[in-house]
């Protein structure tokens, strides 16, 4: 499989999926600024023109990051980061899949492109302001949720944790200090320390 990604984006995700399901995968870095990588034009490859994109073994197209992690879970036969069909415990991780897609993810999207969005300074810190505060509020759910888990869904790492902590990595960029929130400093620690994590961001070049 091969997996095309954006240094740091949401493409994280899955790679650090494929990482823990210490999964056979290739690697190719899409610069999203001129939609460019090794293979060409990137919009001739995903017409979407975003990251990830995942090349299956059949080779077939699959896109969506939360769709991808779900996939690879499946294509594993033992794994415990994505439980089987038909459980509450699988309807939950994905409960959780799409907070973070739609909650966390969306809300971190205008602090990045904040000057393209609103060209005058007053509106664009109002723009800023509105979202950093509504993010602050979703950290505040989040801390309560974790309490003293290791992670979202109790002792297992899932799929939900590979997107959560993709996204708050994000904080560091936009100027968002989640330090107050004790149970996600925490977590997101945790999280950093897994080897399969590790692995993921050095292929990035997050982290040497």
């Amino acid at each position: 499989m091969k997996l095309y990604y954006a240094v740091g984006a949401c493409s994280l995700a899955p790679h650090i999926v494929m990482a823990e399901l210490n999964m056979a995968y290739q690697l190719e870095q899409v610069n999203l600024k001129d939609k460019t990588c090794a293979s060409g034009n990137y919009n001739q490859i995903n017409a979407k023109g975003s990251v990830p994109a995942l090349i299956m073994d059949n080779g077939e197209m699959l896109t969506e990051g939360s769709v991808i992690c779900q996939y690879l879970c499946d294509a594993k036969t033992e794994q415990t980061m994505f439980a089987k069909f038909g459980t509450l415990e699988r309807t939950r991780t994905q409960e959780w899949m799409n907070f973070i897609a739609t909650d966390i993810h969306k809300n971190f999207s205008p602090l990045f492109f904040a000057r393209s969005i609103v060209k005058n300074e007053e509106g664009r810190n109002e723009l800023l302001n509105y979202y950093k505060n509504s993010l602050t509020n979703k950290f505040a759910f989040l801390s309560e949720k974790l309490g003293n888990n290791d992670y979202l869904m109790g002792k297992n790492f899932t799929i939900a944790d590979a997107y959560l902590f993709t996204c708050m990595n994000w904080c560091q960029f936009v100027g968002l200090d989640y330090s107050n929130f004790t149970n996600i400093a925490n977590y997101m620690k945790r999280v950093s320390e897994r080897p399969a994590v590790i692995k993921a961001m050095k292929e990035e070049g997050l982290i040497k």
